[in-house]
Order: C-alpha cells, then structure tokens, then sequence
C-alpha cells in the first residue's frame, strides 16, 4: 500500500501535470508492493504504467499552463503570481552559478528518488550580488524548469507598522507554501533581513524578522523559497544558517559580456560589428544595464530606419549606462 508521502507526491504530479514524475512514483508504489510479496498486483500496475507511458509519448504541449495558483483573499494582497517561459540557457552566468543551479533542478527533479533514501533537495536559496546581475531571473528560470508557479512577496503590504501584524502576514506566507507548490521570491530581502541591532532596526522589522527565522527552519514543505539581496553584508548573519545553499552573483566578465552582447543584438547585429571592441565599454556594468543599452541602440536604429547596427550606437548606449552608475 502507498505511503502517505508517495500519496502526496502523486497528488502533486497530477495536480501539476507532471507525467513523467507521475509514473515514477507510481513505480515506486509498484515496486514496494514487489516487495511486500504482492507479485500479481506490482504486474498489474507495472504493465498499467508502462501502456500509460506509451500513450503519453510524443511532443509535450509548449502551451502556457493554465493559471491553476491564484493567491486569494488576504494573500492576493501579499503575493503576487507569475508563470515564467525563460530557462536555464537564458541566463548568462558564471560557470560555478550554472553548475549550482543545475544541481537545485537534479535535486528538486528527483525529490522522491532522493525521499526514498531519507533525504532532502535544496530548496532554501539565498541569492546575493550586486542590483541587475540576474537573481529576480533565476527565480523565473527555477519556476519554468519544474513547471511551477513563481509567487513573489509584495512586501509593500507584507511590512506594516502595527505591532505584530507584518508577521501575522508572513504566517500567512509560509501557509501558501505548504498548500501551493511554487517557487516562491522575497525579492530584495534586505528590508526584512537587516541585521538585529543595526541603526536600520525597528521593533516592528526585529519581530518580523524573528518570525521568518522560525517559519524558515521549521518550513517542510515542498515549495522552493528563493531570497535575493544586493546587500548580503547587511543582512543578518542567522539568515545565513537557515538557507540550503547560498549563491553569490557578480558583475559580468568579458566573455559574458561578449555572449549578453551577442544575444541581445542578434536579430539586427551587422557581420561587420565588432563587438570585440564593445566589451571594455561595457566592464563594470550589470547585465541588466548590458540588456537596456542594447535595446536602446536597436530602437534608434529602427526609428533612424536603419537595417544593420553600428558599433558607435552600441558604444554611445553603452557610455549613457556607465555614466548613470557612476552618478549613482
């Protein structure tokens, strides 16, 4: 008989359409029953399994999913739902990023397998670096490689003055989170993170951010929580034990300058261009900026109606952008 892990992870799977994790643990129900001596049952859900397989090959729909998670009520208030479409190959990123971000998606892809064995995936993620580097994305890009919904805290409205209610809100939170799987985002986690006893900290944000470390360490759920912060060495030092992984992002280095450049102008880059001589004019800037002086330079193009871009548009975008982070 299925335990009541393997109940909810079917569940799950159906709920989510996830065939492929259907019928693996729909497998392991088979085998266990292999186990107890149930030879003629575990055959009959073996072969019930394997025609439900066949009928299922073929190319998976690339339609969006239907909007199935929609916060409501007192939530719709505090987070907000989002169903991504960019994936890992999107992000440009440092190999040691990519490498950890791969290993969440192994992990979180295999989380029965991984159950079976007494063990946990990564699903507690710290992301820090500097404004525009890529971690709002990665949240978007975890939630589309499991197929997840990416549900992201307004804390606008989850960080109130009354005494107690910002983490009465936040409970609220983390109850979504045992009843919606999701990816779920505290993005610039700063405001809630700062450390205890710095000259940012109010009662009201100390007692919140109490509350998010209990509710963190004592989270089972099977929902992802991804926090980002471009100010790591200002949040406090316990938010740090309570995350399976923390990974640290950085400006870009000219190789990923060269292929953000590459990407981002393909579709009216010249074969003359030269982005050679483009890269040290980006140095020092964040990919998103990278992106917006791209984009910039391919809009003044069309509206010069130029077919093909020049390297001197490019430069000029580029020059606008670092000036905008030295004024900063």
């Amino acid at each position: 008989m299925a335990r009541a892990d393997q109940l909810k992870a079917l569940l799950r799977a159906y709920a989510t359409e996830e065939d492929e994790q259907f019928l693996s643990v729909a497998l392991q129900v088979a085998a266990g029953e292999a186990q107890r001596g149930h030879t003629k049952v575990a055959a009959e859900m073996h072969a019930l399994i394997e025609r439900a397989r066949t009928r299922h090959k073929g190319p998976r729909p690339t339609s969006r999913p239907a909007l199935l998670a929609q916060p409501r009520g007192e939530l719709a208030d505090l987070l907000t739902v989002q169903y991504p479409q960019r994936h890992l190959s999107h992000l440009v990123i440092s190999p040691e990023v990519e490498l950890r971000l791969t290993r969440v998606l192994k992990e979180q892809r295999e989380h029965v397998r991984l159950s079976g064995h007494g063990l946990h995936p990564r699903r507690k993620l710290l992301l820090v670096g500097p404004p525009g580097t890529g971690k709002t994305l990665t949240a978007g890009v975890l939630a589309a490689e499991l197929r997840l919904p990416l549900f992201i805290a307004r804390f606008d409205s989850l960080i109130t003055k009354f005494m107690g209610e910002s983490a009465s809100k936040l409970r609220l939170v983390f109850e979504a989170l045992k009843t919606t799987r999701g990816v779920y985002l505290f993005d610039e986690f700063d405001s809630l993170g700062l450390q205890r006893g710095s000259q940012h900290d109010v009662a009201e944000m100390r007692r919140t951010l109490n509350m998010f470390l209990q509710l963190i360490e004592q989270d089972e759920s099977d929902s992802l929580i991804v926090a980002a912060t471009n100010h790591g060495d200002a949040l406090d030092t316990a938010l740090f034990r309570r995350f399976d992984d923390v990974i640290r992002y950085d400006i870009p280095s000219d190789p990923q300058i060269e292929l953000l450049l590459r990407n981002s102008l393909s579709l009216m880059a010249s074969p003359d261009l030269d982005l050679a001589s483009i890269v040290p004019e980006a140095r020092g800037l964040p990919h998103s900026d990278i992106v917006r002086a791209c984009t910039d330079a391919m809009k003044d193009a069309v509206l010069e109606e130029n077919r093909v871009l020049r390297t001197s548009d490019v430069v000029c975008h580029l020059r606008e952008r670092s000036g905008s982070q030295k004024g900063r």
